[in-house]
């Protein structure tokens, strides 16, 4: 259980750092560790609702894989790393939010190769409050998304802290007025959003979201949603699917650990369906929320 009261003060910021708890303005790394010199490394986001980690086991199993894509060890078994997570959601008296964690191969003299014995990975473990008031406007008024080039690497599966070119891509959306970038391959396509999973709804009813190649991450929500979807009989496929064809959708919509199933209203600025929230989007999103693994963690 956490180890606060809801009705106390909110403490300073906390941060993990290899073993330490410190206040998040203290907190840092060794100026050669890898991930600021070559970024070398990768992350993880949950999302805590009531105390408690949400899609914990399939969060950390994404981790894992991430780190044996790059040749990299965990930090600390994973009951280990549990108590911490949950350690540092009471230190932070934080009832909903998000736990970040980032794994990086070390500290160690400036080299493009990996060290042949690393040092212990770095852990890093900070927390950010949900921001209930904005998801809860973005999920009654649905959002805008730009399409953007997709200048990413070739191994989008990897959830590494290389994320230069989505801050990119997020930033040119934030100037065409959107809030989110959809980005586009070289052959029309959608991958997936800066930071997000898309999906559109076609005139027919099915949902369709883009099929799991090294072109895009795994998304921890966008599995639990497609198997609640699976189990209410919800047409859908997996397939690629082009900006036009997303345009021309009855719905549309994004999902990421900060959110399931938010609304797209507007791509490029054409509206999408009747300019609304669709019925299927709030449907989909009741699903996910109701799932056991995402209730329990």
């Amino acid at each position: 259980m956490p180890k606060w009261s809801r009705s106390r003060a909110p403490a300073g910021r906390i941060a993990y750092v290899n073993g330490r708890y410190l206040p998040h303005g203290q907190a840092g790394v060794h100026i050669e560790d890898r991930a600021l010199q070559l970024g070398d490394g990768i992350y993880e986001v949950s999302s805590v609702v009531d105390g408690q980690p949400t899609d914990e086991e399939p969060h950390l199993s994404r981790m894992e894989r991430s780190l044996r894509e790059l040749g990299m060890p965990m930090p600390m078994g994973r009951a280990a790393l549990k108590i911490v997570m949950r350690e540092m959601i009471a230190r932070n008296r934080m009832a909903d939010g998000f736990l970040y964690l980032q794994v990086t191969r070390g500290a160690v003299k400036r080299d493009h190769v990996p060290p042949d014995n690393p040092p212990r990975p770095t852990l890093i473990i900070t927390m950010r409050a949900q921001d209930k008031a904005g998801l809860a406007r973005r999920m009654e008024k649905g959002i805008a998304v730009s399409t953007q080039p997709d200048i990413r690497w070739g191994r989008c599966d990897i959830k590494t802290v290389q994320l230069l070119p989505n801050l990119m891509a997020k930033q040119a959306a934030k100037q065409a007025g959107a809030f989110e970038a959809w980005l586009v391959d070289a052959e029309g396509y959608v991958t997936e959003g800066a930071s997000t999973t898309a999906w559109i709804v076609s005139n027919d009813g099915t949902v369709i979201t883009r099929d799991l190649t090294n072109a895009i991450l795994p998304g921890v929500t966008r599995r639990i949603m497609l198997d609640a979807m699976a189990e209410a009989q919800i047409t859908m496929v997996e397939r690629k699917f082009t900006v036009a064809e997303a345009k021309a959708a009855k719905e549309a919509f994004i999902s990421s650990a900060t959110g399931a199933a938010v609304p797209v209203v507007a791509i490029d600025g054409q509206m999408i369906g009747n300019g609304a929230p669709g019925p299927l989007t709030g449907r989909i999103r009741e699903l996910y929320v109701a799932r056991p693994e995402h209730k329990n963690g």
